[in-house]
């Protein structure tokens, strides 16, 4: 086999794939990048027996073929080589040359036959997205999975299409994220699959900031994301996945309107003397016109306010700051509607206008001030 290409366009191949390959393996051949060279184009793949990454680029081929290249060393490789045309040969005897400018390197490759056979995804279900869509709606929820493998069906999101809609959902038992979109259901058919966490945050990282269309193929075990010139298969979670619906509050005793970025700051302010070691919940007092936060750690105390639409009745509630934090930051708009009821029921976090989007975080029982 051998092949030309530019080292940007293989560097970025290599990137998008490497977050599937088994970092530790008894299969030699998985810590590893499949390099598979056709006529006009090479595809690299990357698997670990939950997700495959496959990526196209454009390169000019000498001699077709098919074989495996330990990824780590490789990337390693390209990342220093020169910003010039690469040439990569291939002999019988799986020595491989990896050639630009004056930079050569000779290393081992391993046979394609040991690369395990890719999963296979049918196309009998599909949806459209724009690629700004997809990544708005992954980013927005995921943060809120669960890392409890206790329940392996929180792991990952609910991906819910009825009709022409879209719902993403991440719940992990201390707080849920839910994002709705309008999308191109090209089946016409209501279906409904959980995606790994871990998987979504590769996507994250290949999906680019544009408008162009992606596609995404559920099947029975496997889900299939078509993403310009790369596809990710993905092996879905299994079981009975959280009655979002039902968990929602539907009503709160107070509705406040509040400024994102005022709240967030005073948030970022307290939170300065938690840290992982020293994990205490923020303190909020909502009445009138302001929000009181508080906290007490062994570092100390902090206080901040910041200021809201009235509130008639005192209510006082904890939070993990990071849960509040994340939800806040997932918001798209300057300001949003939260939902109050007491100390002991959801904080629920809506636009003032529309439902693209709901944020319900827990509170913390707090100690006696």
């Amino acid at each position: 086999m051998k092949f030309t290409c530019e080292k940007l366009q293989l560097q970025d191949a290599i990137a998008s794939c490497i977050h599937a390959v088994s970092s530790k393996s008894t299969i030699t051949a998985l810590e590893g990048l499949l390099i598979s060279a056709g006529e006009q184009h090479v595809t690299l793949s990357a698997y670990n027996f939950k997700t495959a990454i496959i990526k196209h680029f454009d390169a000019t081929v000498y001699t077709p073929g098919s074989f495996v290249l330990n990824a780590r060393i490789f990337y390693d490789i390209v990342r220093k080589l020169p910003d010039d045309i690469i040439e990569i040969t291939i002999e019988d005897n799986f020595t491989t040359t990896i050639k630009s400018g004056v930079s050569e390197y000779n290393i081992i490759a391993t046979s394609a036959d040991e690369f395990p056979e890719l999963p296979s995804c049918s196309k009998r279900n599909g949806i459209s997205i724009k690629n700004n869509v997809m990544k708005s709606l992954i980013d927005q929820t995921v943060f809120a999975v669960s890392d409890n493998e206790t329940k392996p069906i929180h792991t990952g999101c609910l991906f819910e299409v009825k009709e022409n809609l879209i719902t993403v959902v991440a719940v992990d038992g201390y707080r849920l994220a839910l994002r709705k979109e309008e999308i191109e259901n090209e089946s016409g058919n209501d279906f409904k699959f959980v995606v790994p966490g871990d998987t979504l945050k590769d996507i994250l990282r290949i999906l680019p900031e544009n408008e162009e269309t992606s596609a995404i193929y559920p099947d029975k075990k496997h889900a299939l994301f078509e993403i310009d010139n790369t596809v990710v298969i993905t092996r879905l979670l299994e079981g009975e996945f959280l009655d979002y619906n039902r968990a929602i509050p539907q009503s709160s005793a107070v509705n406040l309107t509040i400024d994102v970025r005022n709240i967030k700051e005073s948030i970022e302010r307290v939170s300065l003397i938690i840290s992982e070691r020293l994990k205490n919940p923020i303190r909020c007092i909502f009445f009138d016109s302001s929000v009181k936060i508080s906290c007490i750690t062994a570092l100390g105390k902090a206080y901040d306010e910041a200021p809201i639409s009235f509130c008639p009745e005192q209510i006082e509630i904890g939070f993990n700051n990071k849960y509040i934090m994340d939800a806040l930051k997932a918001c798209t708009d300057e300001t949003v509607s939260l939902g109050l009821t007491d100390g002991v029921s959801p904080a629920v976090i809506r636009p003032t206008e529309g439902d693209k989007y709901v944020y319900m975080v827990l509170p913390v029982r707090l100690k006696q001030a």
